[in-house]
C-alpha cells in the first residue's frame, strides 16, 4: 500500500443545478482527510456534466500511475447517468489498465473503498 496512488472520479457538486453543494463539499473534505490519515495519495477528478467530463477523466487517468480508481455514487447510482458510468468504467480500463476499480457509497468512504483493493 505504501506509495499507492488513488484517483477518485465524481460529479462536481458546485456545478449541479438546483441544490446546495456545501454538504457534499464537507463530505469530500472528510474523505480527503481519511486518505491523509491512511497516508494514501489521492487525486480527485470532479466533473461537470456539461463540460466534457470524458476529456477531464482521461486527462486525470493519464496524469499519474494509479493503483486504484474509485468511481463515485453520483455517477454510478443515478439512472440517467448510466451511459456516463459505462464510459467511465471503460475509460479506466483503457487509460489505467493496471488500476483496480472500486465503488464508494459516499465521499467520506472513498479511502475505505480503495483499501479493499490496495491491501
Amino acid at each position: 500500500m505504501a506509495g499507492a496512488r488513488v484517483l477518485v472520479i465524481g460529479l462536481d457538486p458546485a456545478k449541479i443545478q438546483g441544490w446546495d453543494p456545501e454538504p457534499v463539499h464537507r463530505a469530500i473534505a472528510r474523505g480527503r482527510d481519511r486518505f491523509t490519515e491512511l497516508s494514501i495519495t489521492a487525486d480527485w477528478c470532479l466533473v461537470a456534466l456539461d463540460e466534457d467530463p470524458e476529456k477531464a477523466i482521461i486527462q486525470a487517468l493519464i496524469s499519474a500511475d494509479y493503483a486504484c480508481v474509485v468511481i463515485g455514487g453520483g455517477i454510478r447510482t443515478h439512472e440517467p447517468l448510466l451511459e456516463l458510468f459505462e464510459k467511465v468504467v471503460n475509460l479506466v480500463r483503457r487509460h489505467a489498465p493496471g488500476a483496480a476499480i472500486a465503488f464508494n457509497s459516499s465521499p467520506e468512504d472513498c479511502a475505505d473503498a480503495a483499501l479493499r483493493w490496495l491491501r
